[in-house]
């Protein structure tokens, strides 16, 4: 240890407790508490990371978690088969396409010009696939 050297004190665990209580006040500040008992603000935040302080936790009382579960099941209603959609063909006048598209309850009445077939007939494709 060099001449300028002051050797490293020990805190017990009561005592950090009560600095780390302190830091958990409200509007505290950990260089305000540091200053306030004489430590360096840095180690103090490891302290509050948990390095340097073992905090004793109670066991959780076996009684208390019996009567609580855990896992909570739900009676969930049953999924609607998967089916894939039917398109009927309306009756359509002579510039547009029209057809109508169910699917379970949905139903979906779609007008399209006959003059894009092409982009109709590409749009239900990718409907259908």
């Amino acid at each position: 240890m060099r001449a300028n050297q002051k050797p490293r004190r020990r805190q017990s665990e009561q005592f950090k407790a009560q600095v780390l209580a302190a830091c958990a006040e409200p509007g505290a500040s950990v260089s305000a508490v540091a200053l306030s008992f004489a430590l360096n603000a840095n180690l103090m935040h490891q302290w509050r990371r948990g390095r340097g302080y073992k905090e004793e936790r109670p066991a959780p009382p076996e009684a208390a978690s019996a009567s609580s579960p855990q896992f909570v099941a739900l009676a969930l209603p049953a999924p609607l088969p998967a089916t894939p959609p039917a398109v009927v063909a309306a009756p359509a006048a002579a510039d547009s396409i029209r057809a109508e598209i169910k699917r379970g309850a949905l139903v979906v009445s779609v007008t399209w010009p006959v003059l894009a077939a092409g982009e109709y007939a590409a749009w239900l494709g990718e409907l259908l696939r």
